[in-house]
């Protein structure tokens, strides 16, 4: 049984600061009502300036001191989770992101407030598989300045931490008279609840983006986009609350798990199949694959791969050590198809690194597999219809033979990460462009000027969709940037990714 443990945060009165929040503190009491009594949390400190308990007074020592004494030693393991929830008001100084608690001094905020670096590495001592860091926390209203989130969504990153912030750095998080919320943290519990459904990051990062648009937008607020950060892009399929969780959901999570396997990330492997475990108890695929991979690590050149069930047709025997002088079988990405496509030669080209022929080979393929061969381009309907066995190969093997540079899932995560979502929006498609190098200079290169090597922007390639749009220009009305929009809403949308 996996252990639910949290800290929940809210701060609406700060000694030093003259600009109070309504919200916030009740904020942080639904929230540890719902981790409490819906989602199942064992153990939930809350801290709050009403708490009887001294020790639960959301002040600096109090917080510190319970990072530092609880987080000394892990308490937990694999398959467990730990939330940290903060409601309240946030800071930024020389680059770095801190959490200010009700003694707080603004003007000494290093020495008087609370670095998030600092926070995610205690959460991370825990033992917890999965930290997820929550922070309703730009609320700085009083200054023209960057607010938090840039440095911690960097943390997040590295530490390998699921980090939800409540808008991007340069936005401002609003609070609702009409909700007696903030409108982030309104969303949020929708999401998590009976309203939303969300079991997994990916589905409540997407709930999120759209429900606080449509909240400030009925309230009259200005933009506010929440920024979810979740990498390894694994971690965006856990499933976070298992009684919403789908068939969907579980294939996904066990497709993750044997790709992890496959590539011979034991550990991320394990991890993932135990993920399996906790939400969908008893799954054959998962007992049989703990069980192999931790025969695997004892003896690493003995075991063969073994596929789950989500990558085979047919149910195989649970594997046996192989014979001590056996040739260990090196495991591949299975080459199916629901069409009958034969992909041999775009693995041959990727894994002779011809990243150029492989790129092409792929618009090939995916002509084929889409029925689209004469046509000689993919429309928004076939790319939404596309085959989700024929997907999975091509992305698969762009990611195995790049080792998780290249790829539709690379660029996928990427794109979620800069708040897409399955609504075309050009600002985020441009960034997107940006980021994956794409566009330079506010402008989108041609076909000619992609990049063909290892040392190309992550998620470069394959750029078909750049590459569509360059062969349609001459026929289409749409502007660049929006053409290729669209096609990355499309492809990106597809969930089996």
């Amino acid at each position: 049984m996996a252990k639910n443990w949290a800290v929940v945060i809210g701060i609406n009165e700060y000694e030093h600061l003259q600009r109070p929040l309504k919200y916030a503190k009740r904020d942080a009491e639904l929230m540890r009502d719902f981790l409490c009594y819906e989602a199942g949390f064992e153990k939930v400190y809350h801290f709050s300036e009403d708490s009887s308990e001294k020790q639960l007074l959301p002040t600096r020592s109090n917080v510190m001191r319970l990072l530092h004494v609880r987080f000394e030693q892990p308490f937990m393991s694999a398959g467990d989770n730990f939330w940290f929830f903060f409601s309240g008001h946030g800071v930024r100084q020389n680059g770095c992101d801190y959490l200010m608690p009700t003694d707080g001094f603004p003007d000494d905020i290093a020495n008087s407030n609370i670095s998030v670096n600092y926070i995610i590495q205690r959460l991370r001592g825990c033992g917890a598989d999965n930290i997820i860091l929550i922070l309703d926390a730009c609320r700085d209203e009083g200054k023209s300045v960057e607010g938090i989130g840039r440095q911690t969504a960097e943390q997040a990153r590295q530490m390998g931490v699921i980090s939800i912030a409540s808008c991007s750095p340069n936005q401002i998080s609003y609070e609702i008279e009409d909700l007696q919320q903030g409108v982030f943290t309104c969303a949020l519990l929708e999401g998590l609840g009976s309203q939303g459904q969300c079991a997994t990051v990916e589905r409540l990062n997407q709930y999120l983006i759209q429900r606080v648009t449509e909240l400030n937008r009925q309230f009259g607020k200005p933009k506010q986009t929440p920024l979810t950060i979740a990498e390894p892009i694994e971690k965006s399929h856990l499933i976070l609350l298992p009684q919403y969780a789908t068939l969907d959901d579980e294939r996904t999570l066990k497709y993750d798990a044997s790709q992890a396997e496959l590539n011979k990330n034991l550990d991320l492997a394990e991890q993932l199949w135990i993920r399996v475990l906790v939400a969908f108890p008893g799954d054959m695929d998962a007992i049989k694959a703990v069980k192999r991979i931790a025969v695997a690590k004892i003896q690493p050149a003995a075991i063969p791969y073994q596929p789950s069930s989500k990558n085979s047709a047919t149910t195989e025997k649970s594997p046996q050590p192989a014979p001590p002088n056996s040739t260990p079988i090196e495991p591949d990405v299975p080459l199916k198809s629901e069409r009958g496509v034969d992909y041999t030669n775009l693995r041959d080209l990727l894994a002779a690194k011809k990243w150029k022929e492989a790129d092409q080979e792929t618009a090939r393929v995916m002509f084929k597999a889409a029925g689209r061969e004469k046509q000689g381009c993919l429309s928004t309907e076939s790319i939404e219809k596309f085959p989700c066995e024929d997907l999975r190969t091509i992305d698969q093997l762009w990611v195995k033979y790049s080792n998780g540079h290249f790829g539709f899932s690379v660029r996928k995560h990427i794109y979620q990460s800069l708040g897409g979502t399955s609504e075309y929006n050009v600002e985020v498609c441009e960034r997107l462009g940006d980021r994956v190098g794409w566009r330079q200079k506010n402008e989108w290169l041609t076909y000619k000027d992609i990049t063909f090597s290892e040392k190309a922007p992550e998620a470069h390639l394959p750029c078909l969709v750049h590459h569509f749009f360059i062969r349609e220009s001459t026929t289409s009305s749409p502007p660049a940037g929006a053409w290729v929009g669209k096609w990355v809403v499309s492809l990106l949308s597809r969930r089996d990714l």
